[in-house]
């Protein structure tokens, strides 16, 4: 694996244009999250090892480089296989349109099918697809599709290397495809894996070190903990949800943490963060807080107010004292309330503030109207780009303000 991830970084970091070779591009989704990873690589090695000669097998994380820190499990897995991340390559760094500008790209999707909008102009050369997510691509005979709805997609790439070339696996390849086996299918291929490398960890205890691994945010700074897991909403507001694998109050105590949120929304044009964290108890129990953050204090009051009433569901809110002027914070009651649960309750809050621009008897201020941020680009072209060492929580509030005024007028 070594050699074969070496020699697609020489031919696309040393030597771009070898002759104008092809390439054949293995991608996962913009998650980019452990199964889409092992999925890239391993299905990207197969291709490589099974294909036919003159064209480039490169396998591609959906990501830029500079976000796979954000992927903590992602890291600890490939620690644990002896791969070095030096040998990935990431979306940033391979031109995907230009190559198909010059006829010379062909794309396998794994671990999603379809492509998002901002590459649906790639469709035209994806010529095979490897998933186990909601089959939503329109059948083609020029592109076969195997979506199967089992656990984990490196479960259907084992399948296809114990069917078509099992003598490509060794014991690194097998703990990649290893990682994360949930439905009977899943079970039957990683069997399958412990019967031929016995030395593979126990299923249990790796799947518990991966979990441990992408809690880990103890080497992130506060810009990188906010986009780990982190989704938005767009309407008359542009609003940012945060998942924190870290109790509230530690957040909350961080140095200098108003000033990093005021930057953080000032960058990526944000009008309001909600900080949803999870913690767990000496049971193992889930322990859900959630923070409001906004420099206006009629944002922060009417989103505060419509998630205490909310009831579809009851998010069950016991405000809590905040060292933060800016920050209302929650103890949440319902702790099986997850983010997944609190987009629609916010979706549904932005529809009911653009139906007539107020909400409840709140005096209402200037709003932000940010142009929505595509989550798949945050930190490209931002003038911020190198953070904000030197600017202040008063220096920031004034910059908003000011901003409103220029859109008030």
């Amino acid at each position: 694996m070594e050699e074969f991830l070496s020699s697609c970084c020489g031919a696309v970091k040393v030597n771009p244009d070898p002759a104008g070779s092809g390439f054949h591009v293995v991608l996962g989704n913009e998650a980019c999250d452990v199964d889409s990873m092992v999925c890239a690589l391993t299905y990207a090695y197969f291709l490589s090892k099974t294909g036919c000669s003159g064209t480039l097998v490169v396998p591609l994380l959906n990501i830029r480089q500079s976000n796979l820190l954000l992927r903590s499990d992602n890291v600890y897995l490939l620690r644990q296989v002896g791969l070095s991340p030096d040998l990935l390559l990431f979306r940033d760094q391979l031109d995907l349109r230009e190559l198909h500008r010059d006829g010379r790209l062909r794309l396998t999707l794994v671990d999603h099918n379809v492509l998002p909008s901002s590459d649906s102009d790639l469709e035209g050369v994806v010529v095979e697809v490897i998933d186990h997510h909601l089959l939503e691509r329109d059948s083609s005979t020029s592109c076969p599709v195997t979506v199967e709805t089992v656990g984990s997609c490196a479960t259907l790439v084992t399948e296809r290397i114990i069917q078509k070339a099992p003598e490509i696996l060794d014991q690194q390849v097998a703990q990649l495809l290893y990682a994360g086996k949930v439905t009977p299918k899943d079970s039957q291929f990683a069997a399958a894996l412990e019967s031929r490398f016995p030395a593979l960890p126990p299923r249990g205890a790796l799947f518990q070190t991966l979990q441990n691994a992408k809690f880990d945010v103890s080497g992130l700074n506060t810009e990188q903990m906010l986009l780990k897991d982190m989704k938005a909403v767009s309407g008359s507001l542009n609003v940012a949800v945060s998942v924190l694998y870290i109790t509230l109050e530690d957040f909350l105590q961080r140095a200098g943490l108003e000033a990093e949120l005021s930057g953080f929304c000032l960058k990526f044009g944000f009008d309001l963060l909600l900080l949803m964290t999870i913690s767990f108890s000496e049971s193992r129990e889930p322990i859900r807080e959630l923070a409001v953050f906004s420099h206006s204090a009629a944002c922060r009051q009417q989103v505060s107010h419509y998630l205490e009433q909310a009831r579809d569901p009851a998010l069950n809110l016991c405000p809590i004292s905040s060292p933060r002027p800016h920050v209302t914070a929650y103890q949440q009651g319902n702790s099986l309330a997850s983010r997944k649960k609190l987009l629609p309750l916010v979706k549904d809050f932005l529809k009911e503030r653009d139906g007539d621009g107020r909400l409840g008897d709140m005096e209402e201020e200037e709003e932000s109207r940010f142009p929505p941020t595509p989550m798949n680009s945050l930190v490209e072209g931002c003038p911020l780009d190198g953070g904000l060492p030197h600017i202040s929580a008063l220096d920031l509030e004034e910059k908003f303000s000011k901003m409103a005024d220029r859109r008030g007028n």
